[in-house]
């Protein structure tokens, strides 16, 4: 009888360690479950965030294409063309294309906050340029989209600080200024995704990894060659376009580029 109890005893202290273990090991399992969930909603987030910044960028750029005409006017005309004018246009083309969500920055998020400083970069970058865009006797300014774009995201930089950091850059053998290179990271998704046959076109690449030792979510979009590009980037390869640099002899819908971000963690 007393064997009896104590084997009892026993599978009841046995049964009680394995109920604690599988119940440690849901514990466990739930913990790792909510931790895996908290993860991926922070990359969706930082990668919603990533794609805006694009967004706002190809907007800008796309204004400034737009408006090298009247920037390379060269009289002595007034052009009305100062920071805050340039704001109002891309935030008029972003309401245009069905985002105009981006421009509501109301709840002070870490979204609006970059956006923000975005906006703000554009608008110092254009009222800094006034000299140069309202300079008259000259034919060709030299203020083309891609000096514009590297002008603000190096503003933004220094507004963003550890926040944030936006870049355009390209395959190495289509990268006209030293500062627009792509790092071992950037170069590596270009290389081996954005050129290779079987990446889907369009497609962009993300990545939690790390940027000058620091944790990174970093995001790369492919940017093509449209009708527009090919007059500086296009043929005759080789020859000189209108900025004095040769052209590479792209065709429309080859890779142009990339806009790179990066959200520090």
């Amino acid at each position: 009888m007393e064997l009896d109890m104590i084997a009892r005893d026993t599978l009841y202290k046995i049964q009680g360690i394995r109920l604690l273990c599988i119940s440690t090991k849901c514990c466990l399992l739930a913990s790792l479950l909510a931790i895996s969930s908290q993860i991926h909603s922070s990359e969706e987030e930082d990668l919603e965030i990533a794609l805006a910044l694009a967004d706002v960028l190809r907007a800008a750029r796309s204004e400034i294409a737009h408006q090298q005409p009247l920037i390379n006017e060269p009289s002595d005309d007034a052009k009305n063309l100062d920071g805050e004018r340039v704001v109002e246009l891309v935030q008029s083309r972003l309401a245009s294309s069905g985002k105009a969500d981006l421009l509501d920055l109301a709840d002070g998020s870490r979204q609006d906050n970059l956006i923000q400083a975005q906006l703000d970069a554009i608008r110092e970058v254009i009222n800094e340029n006034q000299p140069v865009i309202n300079r008259s006797g000259v034919g060709f300014k030299g203020f083309v989209p891609a000096v514009f774009t590297r002008l603000v995201n190096e503003r933004f930089g220094e507004k963003a600080g550890r926040a944030a950091k936006v870049k355009v850059t390209a395959p190495m053998e289509l990268v006209r200024n030293r500062k627009s290179r792509p790092d071992i990271w950037e170069r590596g998704v270009i290389e081996q995704r954005f050129q290779s046959e079987s990446w889907n076109e369009g497609e962009l690449y993300a990545e939690l990894t790390e940027l000058a030792g620091v944790p990174a979510y970093r995001v790369m979009v492919p940017e093509y060659y449209g009708e527009a590009c090919l007059s500086c980037h296009g043929d005759p390869k080789g020859s000189m376009d209108i900025t004095g640099y040769p052209k590479e002899g792209g065709k429309q819908g080859d890779l142009g580029g990339s806009i790179s971000i990066a959200l520090f963690k």
